[in-house]
C-alpha cells in the first residue's frame, strides 16, 4: 500500500476509530469507577430506574435538606447511560457496565465527526493527524475514557458535530449555492441539544460565534466577500441554539446559570433581567454577543469596499478587536470575573478551578504542546485559506480557557489537537519542498515518530490512573447501608461523599464541594451539638482523611468567622522496614520504633532526634498504649500494624476530633464498624428519629425520646414547600405522620425546647 492511500477514509477512519477505542478501554480494568462525582450520577440512574421516574428530589444526597437533581445537571447527564444500557442489556451488558462505557462512545464519535469534519475543511493527510492527535491525546482521555463520567464530554461532542455542519456549508457551496445556508442548521440543533447534557454546556455557543468571527476576518482579509454570509448565518444559527437550549432547559433542566441556580446572581451583577429567556448565559448571547458579532461583520463588510490593502485591513482589524473588548467589559464590568466563575469558585480550594500549571499541561497535551505553534505555519501568505480563520474560532478560546482552569484542559484538547496535527503536516509539506531525499525522509520520520511520542505518554498516563474508590470503602458503607435506618445522615469528607450516596444510600452532609462546616468540625472547632443539629447519626473518619489533613485545614480556614491560628502538624508514614525495628519514612522524617515493655521510639527530623509524648499502636483491631522508653516533646504518634504506617502529629493536630475519633473514640461517639486501620464508622449518640413506613403508614420513632418538638414540612417533587407544622411530642416515643400532611418528601426536625438535636429527610412513595 502507498503512504497516500493509508490516508484514504476508508483506511484513515477504521485506524482512527480503533486508536481511539483501544485507549479509552485501558481504565475498564478496574473494578471500580474512576473519580468521585460518577458515583453520584449512577447512584441517581438506579434509583431512578429503580423508581420507573426521573424524579426531581433525591433524598440520599445532601444531608439533612436532600438535594433536588434540576439544581445540578439537564437531566440528559443522567438519561443517557440509562438509555444505554437499555440498549445493550440485550447482550447481557449491565447498567454498571454501560454507565462505565457510555463516555467511551461519546469519545470516540468525537473524533470521528472532527475527521469528517476535518476532510471537508482540509486533506485527507491533515484531518488523519489531527484527528489522531485527538484520539491520542490524554487531555481527552481523561474525560471520555471508560468508568470516568463527567459532562464536559457531551459538549465537545456536540461542538464535532456543529464543526462538520459548518464544514459542510462552506466547502459545498459550488455544489449547493444558496441551499448549502439549511447546513447551518446543524451547529443550531448541535448547540441547543448540548444543553440537555451538562450544567457548563456554553463554550459551544462561544466557540460557534468565534468561528463566525474569525471566518468573517478571514472574509475580510482574503477578499471572499461570499464568506461573510456564511460567518453571517453561523452568528444566526446560535440564536436558535440559544433559543432551543432555553425551551429545552424547561423540560430537562437548565444550565448552571439558569434563573433558577447562579443565574439569578450572574443577572444582578450583569444587570440584567429574565424573561423569555431564564438563562443568563444565553440571555447575554442573544442581548449583546450576537448583535456586536453581526455589527462586527456588517462593518467590516462595508470597510472592505473601502480598504483593499492586506495590511491596512490587518491594521484595522486589530483596532477592531481591541475597541470590542474595551466595549464588552467596559458594558459588563462583572464579565472580568467570568476566569472564577463569576466568583462562584473563589472561595473553594478545588484543583479543578485552578489556573493550569506547565506540569498539566504537559500531562494533558505531552509533546503536543509544542507541536502546536506549527499550525501557524499556515499564515503563510500563499497557503492560508478560509478553514484556517474558521479554526482560530476554536483555538482562541479554548487557550484562554486552558490558562483559567485545569477543568478546562478537556474542552481545550480538540484546539491543541488540531493545531499540533495540521502543524506537523505542515512541517512535513515544508520539508518535503526541500531538496533532497535524506530531509524527505526526516518528514516521513516526523510523522511517524511524533504521534507513537504522544501516544506513549497518554498510555503511560492513562494506564497509572487509579480509582479512589476500592474494597475499604464498600465494605464499610455497604455495612452502613445494611446497619442504619434509610434516613440516618452521615458526615464525611467531601470528597467521600458521593461513595456514602452510593454504596450506604445515605445522605452525606458534604459532597461535591469543600465544607467548611464539616472541615471545621474535625479540628474541634465545632462539636458533637453542631453535627446533632444537622442530624448526624454516624461519622466516618478514614485513614484516607489523615492524607487529605492539609486540604481539611486549609478548607477550615476560608471560613470568615473562625480565625484558624494553630499550627497543625501531621505527616502519614509507611512502614519501610521491620528488620531489628518497625522503620517508618517519608522525606525527611524517619521514624524507628522497637517493641518492649517499653517501646524505644526515635524521630529523625532531617537530623534532629527527637521522641512522642504517647504512641498509640493498633493490631488486630485493638488500639493499645505502650509506654514509652524516653519522650522529650509534645508529639504523638500512632502505628498501625495491621495496614503498615504510621502518623506522627504535633499536639494540635492530636486533639482535633478527626484524630480522636479516629484512635480513641469517647461518648457521646461508639465506635460499631473497623477494618482495623482504613475506615471507621462510629454513631453519634443523641435523641434519635428512625422513620418507619408500616403498611400506608409512616412511623417516627424516637431513640433517648427527650425531644419536646417535631417539624414537619412538606414538598413536591419539584421543591415546593407545600406544608410546614411543629407538634408537641414531649413523652412520646413515637409519632405518626399525620393525614394533613401535604407532600412527596417530608423534612423533620426533633427538638428539645428551642435546640434541633436530630433532622432528617425521606420519601414517602
Amino acid at each position: 500500500m502507498k503512504l497516500e492511500e493509508a490516508f484514504k477514509p476508508k483506511v484513515a477512519l477504521p485506524v482512527l476509530t480503533a486508536i481511539t477505542l483501544i485507549l479509552r478501554l485501558i481504565p475498564l480494568r478496574h473494578k471500580y469507577i474512576l473519580g468521585y462525582d460518577p458515583y453520584f450520577h449512577l447512584a441517581y440512574i438506579e434509583e431512578a430506574l429503580k423508581a420507573g421516574d426521573w424524579f426531581n428530589f433525591l433524598t440520599i444526597a445532601g444531608g439533612p435538606w436532600g438535594r433536588q437533581i434540576n439544581n445540578a445537571h439537564p437531566l440528559g447527564l443522567w438519561m443517557t447511560p440509562a438509555y444505554v444500557y437499555k440498549v445493550l442489556k440485550v447482550f447481557g451488558v449491565s447498567l454498571y457496565n454501560a454507565f462505565r462505557i457510555t463516555p467511551v462512545i461519546f469519545g470516540v464519535l468525537t473524533v470521528v465527526f472532527l475527521y469528517l469534519a476535518l476532510l471537508k475543511l482540509y486533506d485527507e493527510k491533515k484531518a488523519f493527524f489531527a484527528s489522531l492527535f485527538l484520539a491520542i491525546s490524554f487531555g481527552h482521555v481523561f474525560r471520555s475514557m471508560a468508568n470516568y463520567y463527567r459532562g464536559d464530554n457531551y459538549m465537545l461532542f456536540w461542538y464535532s458535530v456543529a464543526l462538520l455542519g459548518v464544514a459542510l456549508a462552506i466547502s459545498m457551496k459550488d455544489k449547493l449555492g444558496n441551499l448549502r445556508f439549511a447546513l447551518y442548521l446543524v451547529p443550531a440543533f448541535a448547540s441547543g441539544f448540548a444543553s440537555i447534557f451538562w450544567q457548563a454546556y456554553y463554550p459551544i455557543f462561544i466557540f460557534l460565534l468565534a468561528n463566525a468571527v474569525f471566518l468573517a476576518v478571514g472574509a475580510f482579509i482574503l477578499d471572499k466577500k461570499e464568506n461573510l454570509l456564511d460567518a453571517l448565518a453561523l452568528v444566526l444559527s446560535t440564536v436558535l441554539g440559544a433559543f432551543m437550549a432555553n425551551s429545552l432547559g424547561g423540560k430537562f433542566g437548565y444550565g448552571m446559570l439558569g434563573y433558577d441556580q447562579l443565574g439569578k446572581r450572574v443577572a444582578e451583577k450583569l444587570m440584567l433581567e429574565f424573561g423569555t429567556i431564564k438563562d443568563a448565559y444565553l440571555l447575554v448571547h442573544v442581548k449583546y454577543l450576537v448583535p456586536l458579532g453581526l455589527a462586527f461583520i456588517i462593518l467590516i463588510f462595508i470597510l472592505g469596499k473601502f480598504i483593499k490593502d492586506r495590511k491596512a485591513r490587518a491594521g484595522v482589524l486589530i483596532g477592531l478587536a481591541v475597541l470590542g473588548v474595551f466595549v464588552l467589559f467596559h458594558r459588563f464590568e462583572a464579565l472580568k470575573e467570568l476566569s472564577t466563575g463569576f466568583g462562584i469558585f473563589i472561595e473553594a480550594p478545588i484543583q479543578e478551578t485552578q489556573p493550569s500549571s506547565f506540569s498539566d499541561l504537559w500531562k494533558a497535551f505531552s509533546i503536543s504542546l509544542f507541536l502546536a505553534p506549527l499550525f501557524f505555519l499556515r499564515f503563510d501568505p500563499n497557503r492560508v485559506n478560509m478553514s484556517d480563520f474558521l479554526i482560530l474560532g476554536l483555538i482562541f478560546p479554548s487557550i484562554y480557557m486552558i490558562k483559567t482552569w485545569t477543568r478546562f484542559l478537556f474542552i481545550g484538547s480538540a484546539a491543541i489537537a488540531l493545531m499540533a496535527g495540521i502543524g506537523v503536516v505542515e512541517l512535513y509539506e515544508t520539508l518535503n519542498r526541500l531538496d533532497g531525499r535524506k530531509v524527505s525522509a526526516v518528514g516521513i520520520g516526523l510523522l511517524v515518530l511524533l504521534p507513537m511520542v504522544n501516544g506513549g505518554f497518554s498510555i503511560k498516563e492513562t494506564y497509572s490512573l487509579r480509582p479512589y474508590a476500592n474494597e475499604h470503602w464498600e465494605e464499610a458503607l455497604t455495612w452502613l447501608r445494611e446497619n442504619s435506618n434509610q434516613n440516618d445522615v452521615v458526615l464525611t469528607w467531601w470528597d467521600y461523599g458521593h461513595f456514602v450516596t452510593y454504596y450506604a444510600r445515605r445522605s452525606p452532609i458534604a459532597q461535591g464541594s469543600p465544607n467548611t462546616g464539616v472541615a471545621l468540625y474535625y479540628l474541634d472547632k465545632l462539636d458533637e451539638n453542631w453535627a446533632m443539629s444537622l442530624g448526624v447519626d454516624y461519622v466516618v473518619v478514614s485513614y484516607y482523611d489523615f492524607l487529605k489533613f492539609g486540604a481539611i485545614v486549609d478548607t477550615a480556614k476560608m471560613h470568615p468567622k473562625y480565625n484558624i491560628t494553630e499550627k497543625y502538624g501531621l505527616i502519614v508514614l509507611p512502614l519501610t522496614s521491620k528488620i531489628g525495628a518497625l522503620v517508618f519514612q517519608r522525606g525527611d522524617y524517619k521514624i524507628i520504633a522497637k517493641p518492649g515493655e517499653r517501646w524505644n521510639v526515635i524521630v529523625n527530623l532531617n537530623g534532629q532526634v527527637i521522641s512522642p509524648k504517647e504512641l498509640y499502636v493498633e493490631y488486630q483491631g485493638r488500639v493499645m498504649k505502650p509506654g514509652l522508653s524516653a519522650s522529650n516533646t509534645n508529639t504523638y504518634l500512632y502505628i498501625n500494624l495491621d495496614y503498615k504506617y504510621a502518623i506522627f502529629m504535633n499536639e494540635e493536630a492530636f486533639n482535633t476530633t478527626l484524630v480522636r475519633l479516629f484512635i480513641n473514640a469517647n461518648e457521646p461517639y461508639e465506635l460499631v464498624y473497623s477494618d482495623r486501620g482504613m475506615i471507621k464508622i462510629l454513631r453519634l449518640k443523641h435523641p434519635n428519629v428512625r422513620v418507619e413506613k408500616e403498611n400506608e403508614k409512616v412511623i417516627l420513632h424516637f431513640e433517648n425520646a427527650t425531644g419536646t418538638g417535631l417539624g414537619i414540612w412538606g414538598f413536591l417533587d419539584n421543591g415546593t414547600k407545600v406544608f410546614e407544622k411543629w407538634y408537641e411530642v414531649k413523652g412520646k416515643e413515637e409519632f405518626e405522620l399525620p393525614e394533613e400532611v401535604n407532600g412527596t418528601v417530608i423534612r423533620y426536625a426533633y427538638a428539645v425546647g428551642k435546640k434541633i438535636v436530630d433532622r432528617g429527610i425521606f420519601r414517602r412513595d
